[in-house]
C-alpha cells in the first residue's frame, strides 16, 4: 500500500491523500526480481552492431609481400594479416543480439516492486497543465523546487496524458524526465532521486498495473 499527500502547484498540501494497492514481491526475493528485471531493460536497450572484420573480409592482401626465403624478413603471406597496421581483427565483436528473456508477469511484479521501494521519493501532485497556458520553463522549474525538490535532484516526472505546454517547459531542464503512466519502467524509477506525479496518473497507474 503506497500513501501519499497531494499537493497543489504552490506546494501546500491540499488535505487530499492517494492511494495505490499493488502486489509487490516478498522481501526475500524483491532484490533479485527488480534487479533481474533491470538488467533485462539494460540489455535489451544495447544495439549489438558493432562489428569488425577479419583477414578473410579486408580489401587486399592478395599477393605475398615478398618472397617466403632470402629477404632476411620474417616470412609474411598477406599484408592484411592480423600482426600488420591495417590488417583484420582477431576475435573482433560482431553484430548479435543481447536480449534477456523475462516472463511478463515477473517484469510486471519486478516493476510494482520497483515503484512501492520508492514510496519515501514519491511527491504526488494536483493536475497543473491549465497552469501553463504556455510553454514556460522558469514557472516548471520553481513549481518542482516548491514541491520539495533538490534543484541538483534528478527527477522524473510521470504524467497522466502527454501535454504538450508541460512537455515544451520541461524539455530544457536538464535533470528532468517525462514518462506517461502507461509507459513505467524499472530503470527510470530506480535512477531517479525523486518522483513527481499527478492523482490523475496514480489512479492510472494503479488501473494498469494493480492486481
Amino acid at each position: 500500500m503506497v500513501n501519499c499527500v497531494v499537493r497543489n502547484w504552490d506546494g501546500q498540501e491540499t488535505g487530499q491523500q492517494v492511494s495505490l494497492e499493488l502486489r509487490v514481491a516478498k522481501e526475500e526475493n524483491a532484490a533479485h526480481i527488480v534487479h533481474r528485471a533491470l538488467v533485462r531493460q539494460m540489455h535489451n536497450a544495447r544495439q549489438g552492431n558493432a562489428s569488425t572484420k577479419t583477414r578473410s573480409e579486408v580489401r587486399g592482401g592478395g599477393r605475398k609481400p615478398w618472397r617466403q626465403k632470402g629477404t632476411g624478413r620474417a616470412r609474411a603471406g598477406s599484408i592484411r594479416s592480423p600482426l600488420w597496421r591495417g590488417g583484420g581483427v582477431i576475435f573482433g565483436p560482431k553484430p548479435r543480439e543481447f536480449d534477456l528473456k523475462m516472463n511478463r508477469k515477473e517484469r510486471r511484479l519486478a516493476l510494482r516492486t520497483a515503484f512501492a521501494s520508492r514510496e519515501a521519493d514519491l511527491i504526488v501532485v494536483e493536475e497543473f497543465g491549465e497552469k501553463l497556458p504556455r510553454p514556460k520553463t522558469k514557472e516548471l522549474a520553481s513549481a518542482i523546487a516548491r514541491w520539495g525538490v533538490e534543484p541538483d535532484a534528478k527527477v522524473l516526472l510521470i504524467l497522466h496524458d502527454a501535454a504538450e505546454n508541460v512537455y515544451l517547459s520541461a524539455r530544457n531542464i536538464g535533470n528532468l524526465k517525462i514518462i506517461q503512466a502507461t509507459h513505467l519502467n524499472v530503470f527510470d524509477l530506480l535512477n531517479a532521486d525523486k518522483i513527481v506525479t499527478t492523482a490523475a496518473a496514480m489512479t492510472k497507474i494503479q488501473e494498469v498495473y494493480g492486481e
